[in-house]
């Protein structure tokens, strides 16, 4: 379309040529005494036109000439330029390759061709976000040769370009080098720097997912639970983590906080800082009843904590893992002589509903052990022996078996019991 627009154009300019030229009878007398000369109008337009092209096309060779020293330094400029690139770039490419040696040296070159070229008064716009990358490579290569030395000065150099006033625009530059030294901190196992590093940094970067992660992985060098479990939270909420990840993290935490308590009132601060979701965690409250239990706390207080992992027991069509169901039995039968009527109707409840559920059953015979019905006590015991898969538990069983054979005289029956105790233990 564009073409024939043009084609049209220069029929028309071609067409009113013609009219003019064709009928213009218009002369042009130049007196030059004692001569005269005349002109057809036509030949003095086409005259003119030609002079025009003419000193046009000169201007524009002079001016040529004189720009070709301007010209060659440009080329010689954009050839540094080039030149830098590519040796920026070459430590990128041989730093992910594992080449340290050469990223480094790559590195150091980008920064000497960028120097010579601000030396010659040519420096380009983006020389600052340059030099400070260059350090940056230059350290990580450093770091990576175990050179601390060189890697703590040219992160010096490179936090002096970055924190400088004229990269106030550039906020990036400070907060990438900050969090390059915090996870060099973190590969030397150094937490404690790796947390000031990442405190210098501003609200808004210290909330970024690097951010976070950097400072999880510092507070559990430094075991504090509680700090981990916080940026944990916040890791989850913004998504760093699938759904199975960020779960298992944080029941891992909520465990390694639960352990550090030393006495019950420790214990239940740490209880009170985790999230109702936390607490309903059935790994999470079965262990921090055991620890309850550990420390000499308030059972109550204890049954409290496992009645989420209980419902979720004998209520759920899931259930739980034989795991942490062999851990919630275990801690409600350590505690059977302080459980009071509600708990024990809860067992009879759910032994019930689930006549053939090996470690209800067991719960159900040390229940009647606790309150004295022999008879009851062994016929659960007697079935839950056998099909219980935990060894401890099995072993258990056939322990409270033989007890209960020995008080009532009948010596074959302990001695059977016994032997199945003892190859129950053989097994674990």
């Amino acid at each position: 379309m564009r073409a024939a627009i043009w084609l049209i154009g220069l029929f028309a300019v071609a067409v009113a040529a013609a009219l003019f030229a064709g009928s213009n009878q218009g002369s042009v007398t130049l007196h030059w005494p004692p001569y005269r000369i005349d002109f057809s109008l036509n030949l003095v337009v086409v005259l003119l036109l030609l002079a025009f092209v003419l000193v046009y096309g000169a201007l524009r060779g002079v001016s040529a000439m004189f720009e070709l020293p301007r010209q060659a330094k440009r080329w010689r400029i954009q050839q540094k330029e080039r030149a830098m690139h590519g040796a920026a770039l070459d430590a990128v490419t041989q730093l992910q390759a594992g080449r340290f040696v050469r990223a480094r040296k790559a590195a150091l070159s980008a920064l000497a061709q960028e120097q010579a070229l601000q030396d010659s008064g040519a420096a380009i716009p983006h020389g600052l976000q340059l030099r400070v990358l260059g350090h940056v490579l230059a350290a990580e290569s450093s770091h990576a040769l175990q050179d601390q030395a060189q890697r703590d000065q040219h992160w010096e150099m490179a936090m002096q370009e970055a924190t400088a006033p004229r990269a106030s625009h550039l906020p990036e530059l400070a907060e990438g080098t900050q969090l390059r030294a915090a996870q060099w901190a973190l590969d030397d196992h150094n937490a404690h720097s790796a947390i000031e590093q990442l405190a210098r940094l501003p609200q808004g970067a210290a909330r970024r997912t690097l951010a976070l992660r950097l400072k999880l992985k510092a507070a559990r060098q430094l075991r504090q639970a509680l700090t981990a479990l916080d940026t944990a939270r916040l890791l989850a909420k913004h998504r760093a983590f699938s759904a199975a990840a960020a779960q298992s993290i944080i029941k891992g935490l909520a465990t390694e906080l639960i352990n550090d308590a030393h006495d019950p009132e420790q214990l239940m601060q740490a209880w009170r800082s985790l999230d109702t979701a936390e607490r309903n965690l059935p790994e999470v409250g079965i262990h921090a009843a055991r620890r309850l239990q550990q420390l000499g706390g308030d059972p109550q207080q204890m049954r409290e904590w496992l009645l989420p992992a209980w419902e979720r027991y004998t209520n759920s069509n899931n259930g739980l893992p034989s795991l942490q169901a062999e851990r919630l039995v275990r801690v409600l039968e350590d505690s059977m002589g302080a459980l009071d009527a509600s708990w024990l109707a809860r067992i009879e409840a759910a032994q019930q509903r689930r006549p053939h559920d090996a470690y209800l059953q067991y719960l159900a015979g040390c229940a009647c052990l606790q309150r004295q019905l022999w008879g009851k006590a062994q016929q659960w015991l007697q079935q839950a022996a056998p099909s219980l898969q935990e060894e401890s538990l099995r072993r258990r069983a056939w322990q409270h078996l033989a007890r209960q054979a020995e008080y009532r005289g009948d010596a074959a029956a302990a001695a059977q019991a016994w032997k199945q105790a003892a190859l129950a233990g053989e097994q674990s």
